[in-house]
């Protein structure tokens, strides 16, 4: 069964860079038809799609986040992380990864996901 684990700082100031690791066991991210996503939840809004990175390493970006976002891949660690660049404490919020199969619909549509990660939260502030 595969397994999803964040990491990275808690804490990001203003104007910075946000970077997080998703490391995944049980399953390779580049074997297999999946896509490996990232999401985030700010404090009393929905989850919201951020970008993914496929099993062909082609990466996808919500508008709303492309410019400042990149989505990377190590597959010798079976590895994937999120920078996002320009924060501000708008960007406070839990950061999940998440794995959708290439039969999924939208990949911004939660129900589509079968594995998440915990959760880490990432707070921005000087």
């Amino acid at each position: 069964q595969v397994q999803l684990q964040e990491s990275g700082p808690g804490l990001v100031k203003p104007s910075q860079t946000l970077s997080l690791t998703c490391t995944v066991s049980g399953g390779s991210i580049s074997t297999g038809y999946y896509y490996w996503s990232w999401f985030r939840q700010p404090p009393g809004k929905d989850r919201q799609w951020i970008g993914s990175i496929a099993y062909s390493g082609t990466d996808y970006y919500a508008p709303s986040f492309l410019g400042r976002t990149v989505i990377a891949r190590d597959t010798a660690k079976n590895q994937y992380t999120l920078q996002l660049g320009s924060v501000t404490p708008e960007d406070t919020a839990v950061y999940y990864c998440a794995r959708a199969p290439i039969t999924m619909t939208a990949l911004d549509r939660l129900t589509d996901y079968d594995s998440w990660g915990q959760g880490t939260q990432v707070t921005v502030s000087s």
